[in-house]
């Protein structure tokens, strides 16, 4: 736990320092233009002493909490407890420079009878790797001799690895791709679909291992693309998630210099079959590279702020929990390097509420969310904090 202390101190510093570049201005202190919510709700600190927590999510039916750290272990939160032996650990096997890490953590949909999880995360050699692990005889505890690799991508930088792995309302397995790093997209991977970067990947892993492609997919028959594209246009979506009501897809993609954005694709619209973010030719709904642009079939985002608020946007999940009732259909959303916390409502393709929630500001950067197995929403804090949003 020491060693881990001090991996997690030494890489908070430089991920703050890769999310901040390109920031000219001081943040805003407060947010007047806005609103602030009406419901009350706060923060309940679940657990502390994680090593940079970087997600949480939970199998079906679970009332367990599954946080990932960064440097490369999954930690057990069971019966308001932290367990202190990790469910597994990586570290040995995770990358940590920069927004390398242990990134991502999505349980097979029928864990309770497979024992199947798959994990995200960038190798020794810095490139990404998506792996299953399967549980041991003891359910808080991981086989890590089980790992069976998926897939795996070429990074020619450290920053944009994206991370965020679930298993769809179709049953299919997405997984987020940054565009490959640097600035500006120098390999123009945004826009390339014969390459996996910069994009949201669908396959099927139907099969005792590997993957397939779903017949389904929008460039199966598209000459030199990729088949397991299923959206591209991103320059490094850090946290999607689909509402579990609707189905519907949100996207938090990290801006360049100037802005941050929410992306949303209604499934009733094919949840982002196909849909092009944008990237690089835009950034939010502003052109990139010069003042015109062609924005012809692009989806433009529903929401974006500029660097004077934050400098790295953090997606987060759409409120289907029981215990705030009125926060239903609330999608949350977070800036890494400012710390506020906002949500949007959407209706009819447009955003019709959107408001700032200055209680559930943990006092320090937001790396992510999390949900458990009822819908209930958590703030994750990189100095360690596991946090519940609760009844105020």
């Amino acid at each position: 736990m020491g060693n881990r202390r001090v991996l997690n101190m030494s890489t908070l510093w430089l991920f703050l320092a890769l999310a901040a570049s390109g920031c000219g201005s001081q943040f805003e202190s407060e947010t007047p233009s806005v609103p602030t919510g009406t419901v009350q709700v706060k923060l309940q600190e679940v657990a502390s002493g994680l090593a940079f927590p970087l997600y949480l999510t939970a199998p079906p039916g679970d009332p367990r909490l599954f946080v990932v750290e960064k440097g490369g272990a999954i930690r057990v939160i069971k019966s308001g407890a932290l367990l202190p032996t990790p469910f597994l650990d990586l570290t040995g096997k995770v990358s940590t420079g920069g927004e390398q890490g242990l990134l991502g953590l999505a349980f097979d949909p029928a864990y309770a009878t497979t024992g199947r999880f798959i994990v995200h995360y960038t190798d020794p050699a810095g490139d990404t790797r998506v792996s299953a692990f399967h549980v041991s005889t003891d359910p808080d505890r991981a086989d890590p001799t089980s790992e069976s690799v998926i897939l795996t991508a070429d990074q020619p930088f450290s920053n944009h690895n994206g991370g965020q792995i679930v298993f769809g309302p179709d049953g299919y397995f997405y997984l987020a791709l940054g565009d490959g790093g640097s600035e500006g997209d120098p390999r123009g991977t945004g826009q390339d679909l014969g390459d996996l970067l910069g994009s949201i990947l669908r396959i099927s892993l139907a099969g005792s291992s590997g993957y397939t492609i779903p017949p389904d997919n929008p460039f199966v028959a598209v000459s030199g693309a990729r088949p397991e594209v299923w959206s591209y246009g991103l320059r490094n979506p850090w946290r999607f998630s689909f509402d579990r009501l609707t189905g519907d897809l949100y996207i938090g993609d990290v801006g360049q210099s100037r802005l941050e954005e929410i992306d949303v694709a209604p499934a009733a619209e094919g949840g982002g079959r196909g849909s092009n973010f944008g990237w690089n030719l835009m950034e939010g709904t502003s052109c990139y590279a010069g003042a015109s642009c062609d924005t012809t079939g692009l989806a433009l985002p529903v929401l974006e702020y500029d660097h004077t608020q934050g400098c790295a946007v953090t997606g987060g999940y759409v409120y289907r929990g029981s215990a705030i009732p009125a926060l239903q259909g609330q999608y949350f959303y977070a800036d890494y390097c400012s710390g506020f916390v906002r949500s949007l409502r959407m209706s009819g393709g447009a955003v019709i509420e959107h408001a700032d929630w200055p209680t559930l500001r943990p006092g320090g950067s937001v790396p992510s969310f999390g949900e458990d197995a009822a819908g209930e929403l958590y703030i994750l804090s990189a100095d360690g904090r596991v946090l519940k949003i609760i009844p105020g």
